[in-house]
């Protein structure tokens, strides 16, 4: 027989609202009666009906992701490892994460229908764009989001990032150091702002580094590993080809990667590569070891998130509503000496 909270009350002689009220935590009822309520609902293995729940409060608790069909990310193992931690994280606090899928030009309408509808309180915004009408749309709707990424310039919302522009220049100081003057910077489409940012740190190394930028050199690959594959195929073709590659994202490094060592060159001797993001371990690349630019592990970037989120939907200030964390150089074997400049015939 299922219990529900009328029988409950019932066996305890009390009314449904003082049972309601004692398992809530409302202060008004006393700490004797609230035990005896408390353990009464063990003995009859009462479980709340969250629905009516949920409906008194006001609250879906749950949080809102919607995944874009147009990328790849949820493909990417570091950014499903960080939404494993921002989950369960949610799970601890009694919160659901629901994840929707749009194509980019349905998205808004599916933001639209998940705080039209109250299905979420709050919402992740992942890959945020240098130019984002989903910023706009959740600030007028008066939603709670937090931004993973910054948007442009603009600092009117709460966001979560990592220092990208930091990342990119302190790669092209580590090969320039090593005697590359060629250097290659297969990115991801720019409207991203990760990417976009990225970029500028590559041509910010550049230019401290005091080196020509090639533009023939500076190529959207997409972000995937087909896409990472095309990429390489076509540096290799170039009259002059670079000595080293900067990637922007690991999944396209995956490409790059299997694309040199298929056309038989070897890494870290023939041409040097730096991976924004690392190699997924999953990846069937053998043990190769590979010079990367990594975030916070994605345990901490997935636990922050999550209590930054719960706090700005309980309407808590923020001890600060932007966060920026510092990437690590990781050295490797993909990377080492520059080898004289070679041509594509070589």
């Amino acid at each position: 027989m299922t219990v529900d909270i009328k029988y409950l009350a019932a066996s305890l002689g009390v009314s449904p609202s003082t049972v309601s009220r004692a398992l809530n935590g409302y202060t008004d009822i006393s700490e004797k009666t609230r035990a005896r309520i408390v353990e009464r609902a063990k003995e009859l293995n009462y479980q709340p009906n969250l629905g009516a729940q949920r409906l008194v409060k006001g609250r879906a608790d749950a949080v809102g992701l919607v995944y874009p069909l147009d990328t790849d990310y949820l493909g990417n193992p570091r950014f499903l490892a960080m939404i494993a931690a921002f989950s369960d994280r949610l799970e601890n606090a009694g919160v659901d994460l629901l994840l929707a899928a749009a194509r980019g030009n349905t998205e808004l309408i599916t933001y639209d229908r998940l705080v039209r509808g109250k299905r979420v309180d709050g919402v992740l915004l992942a890959n945020t764009r240098v130019d984002d009408p989903r910023i706009d749309y959740l600030k007028k709707a008066g939603f709670p989001f937090l931004g993973y990424g910054r948007c442009g310039a603009r600092d009117d919302f709460a966001w979560y990032d990592v220092d990208n522009e930091a990342g990119s220049r302190m790669a092209v100081q580590r090969l320039a150091a090593l005697g590359h003057t060629t250097i290659a910077h297969v990115h991801s489409p720019l409207d991203f702002n990760f990417a976009t940012q990225r970029k500028k740190g590559f041509l910010i190394g550049m230019k401290e580094a005091g080196l020509q930028v090639d533009l023939n050199m500076v190529i959207d690959g997409g972000m995937d590993r087909r896409g990472g594959y095309a990429a390489a195929e076509y540096l290799l073709k170039l009259p002059t080809r670079p000595t080293a590659i900067l990637v922007d994202n690991n999944l396209g490094g995956v490409g790059i990667i299997r694309y040199l060592l298929n056309a038989g060159l070897q890494l870290g001797r023939d041409m040097s590569v730096v991976v924004d993001g690392g190699i997924p371990e999953d990846t069937l690349l053998g043990e190769l070891s590979v010079a990367s630019i990594l975030q916070p592990t994605p345990f901490d970037s997935g636990v922050t998130m999550a209590d930054m989120l719960l706090k700005i939907i309980d309407g808590v200030a923020l001890q600060t509503n932007h966060v920026l964390v510092q990437s690590q150089f990781v050295e490797g074997a993909s990377m080492g000496p520059a080898p004289l400049a070679q041509s594509a015939k070589a």
